[in-house]
């Protein structure tokens, strides 16, 4: 029997109506004529030094194309689970996004009550913005939920940046719609076979986003002089 899922209907009258865009090579949000950086953004300096050493390592044009690849095996595995929890005909038909859809489903089936999905979020508070993967409750508690692919099963020491993304989404909820979420639930399928599902308490990761996004700003204004129009 095919399984469906609840939606709730919600007041989304004070979500911004807007989409992404370059600014100095920084991925934007035009949001009440403020630029807010999006999360992924704000999250890609912590790593920098990381990634440029992969890149070195492996060379500009490998490193590309890998990149390019993940790329568009996320963005396909994130439509085969939005199309399922909507309850619609799989679009997708490439092996690799369809075993990785495979590996989630039984955790994807934990989810019901859905209150947002691909769903662009902001906080002005915190002055970022971004595209939420799902709000709804998991095993019964609402939280924050992302979809993530892998090559191979990630230690969690390498995924902080999921944690803080998702702990600034539910941030972003609770600024918006008044109800505070406190679990985080980030599931992540690898080309390996291995699925794992990692459940965190926002409290844990809110204050270090909060210091990347102040890293960011430093960052941002340092290579954007005189040019800089923060939020803030």
């Amino acid at each position: 029997m095919k399984k469906e899922f609840n939606f709730i209907n919600l007041d989304k009258s004070n979500l911004p109506k807007t989409h992404g865009k370059k600014i100095d090579g920084f991925r934007f949000y035009e949001i009440d004529g403020k630029a807010y950086p999006s999360v992924t953004t704000v999250l890609g300096i912590r790593k920098k030094a990381e990634l440029q050493q992969w890149r070195d390592k492996i060379g500009e044009k490998v490193a590309n194309w890998e990149m390019g690849r993940a790329a568009r095996r996320g963005k396909a595995t994130h439509t085969l689970v939005e199309q399922y929890l909507k309850g619609e005909t799989p679009s997708i038909r490439d092996v690799l996004p369809l075993g990785l859809f495979r590996l989630l489903k039984p955790y994807v089936d934990q989810i019901n009550n859905i209150h947002l999905l691909e769903t662009i979020m902001y906080s002005p508070k915190l002055t970022i913005a971004g595209q939420v993967d799902c709000v709804a409750e998991y095993n019964g508690k609402l939280s924050v939920i992302d979809f993530k692919t892998a090559n191979s099963e990630r230690k969690e020491d390498w995924i902080k940046n999921y944690f803080l993304q998702t702990s600034a989404y539910a941030q972003m909820y609770e600024e918006t719609f008044g109800t505070s979420i406190d679990q985080l639930v980030v599931l992540l399928a690898a080309e390996d076979g291995t699925v794992t599902s990692y459940i965190k308490e926002k409290k844990d990761f809110l204050p270090d986003m909060m210091k990347s996004i102040e890293d960011f700003y430093k960052y941002y204004e340092e290579q954007n002089k005189n040019k800089v129009k923060s939020t803030k």
